[in-house]
């Protein structure tokens, strides 16, 4: 696969609040930021968000159902390695069974109660082709989002589509929600090109940032890394990828911060609850968190 893998950066709001666990012998993957739980993969990233009601456990529904969703991607040999014959991944499927396994392990005799939106990208690459082209599968459920820039026109090219019950109340996984992947997740799949950014975000950027600022903000970090100057000091090596998306994540969950923390700032959220005809003015704290991938072209 020419364009088989993704940088492996990710952000949190507060990278000190994760706490590893364990389910079936096994540390779960990923790492978690509050409510939410984000992972990077080699070819695979997502970003859970736990619904803050049920936010009683540091490793709830989000973390285990990223867990099992990524372990699925990798039990498919036709995603994670060249078969010879092309078969098509089904991104919903993994992440039902990831749903059915998460309900499973949160079953009597543990009554592990919570619900989580769900958001991940898989990179694969099309078939009966010479030449294989990378081809992204974008699953969604809830109110995490995806989005893809294209960084040599410096536009979005994709993005994920919000799904709620009503307002501040998304679909969502687990204890007493009506919703499950395979009724009510949505999967989008398009080529995309080398050197295309790929962004999982957890809601308390989208809730807080307007879709021009998240593109500033990533563009800005772009620039500032090509220069060499990175906060004041030179970025130890301008063409290191890993290095050049960790500091796009960071500067992304930078800059909602402190429109969450501002509370006279114009705000997404806000704009949303007064059109509600809610009263509220600034930001939304909430947990935030980024995952910033680049489709880079598979050493050989």
């Amino acid at each position: 696969m020419p364009s088989g893998s993704f940088s492996e950066p990710l952000s949190t709001h507060n990278r000190s609040r994760d706490r590893r666990s364990y389910v079936n012998g096994e540390m779960i993957r990923g790492i978690t930021n509050g409510d939410d739980a984000v992972l990077v993969g080699e070819n695979f990233i997502g970003a859970n968000d736990g619904v803050g009601a049920w936010a009683h456990k540091p490793n709830g529904h989000a973390a285990l159902i990223l867990h099992f969703w990524a372990l699925e991607v990798e039990r498919d040999v036709s995603v994670t390695r060249i078969a010879s014959s092309y078969t098509e991944p089904n991104p919903v499927a993994y992440l039902q069974a990831a749903y059915e396994q998460t309900l499973q392990a949160t079953s009597a005799p543990n009554e592990w109660k919570g619900t989580t939106t769900a958001c991940g990208a898989l990179l694969h690459h099309t078939g009966g082709q010479a030449t294989p082209e990378p081809m992204l599968y974008v699953t969604n459920l809830g109110d995490s989002r995806v989005m893809v820039l294209r960084s040599d026109t410096q536009e979005m090219i994709y993005k994920t589509t919000e799904q709620w019950h009503w307002f501040d109340c998304p679909r969502q996984l687990g204890t007493n929600s009506p919703d499950t992947p395979k009724t009510n997740a949505v999967m989008d799949k398009f080529g995309i090109k080398e050197g295309d950014l790929v962004l999982a975000m957890s809601d308390g950027v989208v809730d807080n940032l307007w879709e021009h600022e998240i593109l500033d903000s990533v563009h800005d970090s772009l620039k500032n890394w090509a220069s060499g100057e990175v906060d004041g000091a030179k970025a130890s090596n301008a063409e290191d990828a890993g290095g050049r998306m960790l500091y796009v994540a960071r500067e992304l969950v930078k800059a909602a911060r402190n429109i969450a923390e501002d509370p006279y700032a114009e705000s997404p959220f806000m704009e949303r609850a007064v059109e509600e005809g809610l009263a509220m003015e600034g930001g939304k704290l909430d947990d935030i968190s980024v995952v910033a991938a680049v489709c880079r072209r598979r050493k050989a």
